[in-house]
């Protein structure tokens, strides 16, 4: 099923036991686009505190109430560590959480978490001596879905419009597609692009390259809401930029 990033912000995230808080962003690894974490902020319950989630946490969304039921407890979520989300999130930090909560280690075997995920093959436990030192103090690659809306898109020819919102997969975790809004450049629309197409992210200018012309993204199919993706209009989608489809 596929979620807007925007619309998920405020989802309730339900314990075993009761609410932990809602959903104020996710982090996701601009190497993959993958969702490695969604930010909950708990409100009066633990003081306004911002808390990482793991999606292998996360059960089936009800989306109908907006709530996300996750595989944990209120106490384990108020006995975490601590994250300051105003920093870098680091390694060190990052496994301190997979440690604790006994979540896999994405950065061992690279790919989507998928929900409900067994920390089997890739636990903290199981990196090397030599992997650890070398993670240990590295820069992850971790981007707040909230900071990059309203990056500029810069196509092969010129720029053409910001990243208005991200469309995800809740099974897999993985970004599907970035919404573009074309509007601010010409009498134009929203339009979807997949991280496929992205060339590279220069982080310092905010800006998002992809090899595709001006005109080729104004003219794409339109997006108007989630119940516009279907496998009719990404088959169109993807035959209009002759690229090969990800089911494939």
């Amino acid at each position: 099923m596929l979620q807007s990033a925007r619309d998920l912000r405020g989802y309730t995230i339900r314990a075993s036991d009761g609410d932990i808080g809602e959903i104020y962003d996710v982090y996701f690894d601009d190497e993959s686009w993958s969702v490695r974490y969604v930010v909950v902020e708990t409100g009066n319950w633990l003081f306004n505190r911002r808390v990482l989630l793991s999606p292998s946490a996360f059960e089936k969304v009800d989306p109908e109430n907006e709530v996300f039921p996750v595989s944990l407890t209120r106490r384990q979520v108020q006995d975490s560590p601590d994250v300051d989300l105003e920093k870098p999130i680091s390694r060190t930090k990052e496994r301190e959480l997979h440690t604790y909560y006994g979540w896999p280690a994405y950065w061992v075997g690279g790919g989507p978490i998928m929900p409900g995920a067994a920390p089997i093959l890739t636990d903290v436990e199981q990196e090397t001596t030599e992997a650890v030192a070398v993670e240990q103090e590295s820069p992850t690659r971790l981007r707040s879905a909230r900071e990059v809306t309203g990056y500029h898109i810069q196509a092969s020819d010129g720029e053409i419009g910001h990243i208005e919102d991200f469309i995800i997969d809740d099974e897999t975790w993985d970004i599907r597609y970035a919404v573009v809004d074309t509007r601010n450049w010409w009498m134009g629309k929203e339009v979807l692009i997949s991280p496929q197409w992205i060339q590279g992210v220069d982080w310092d200018l905010q800006k998002v390259f992809v090899d595709l012309t001006r005109e080729s993204i104004r003219s794409s199919p339109e997006y108007e809401n989630l119940n516009t993706i279907n496998r009719d209009y990404e088959e169109r989608l993807y035959e209009y930029y002759k690229r090969r489809s990800y089911w494939k």
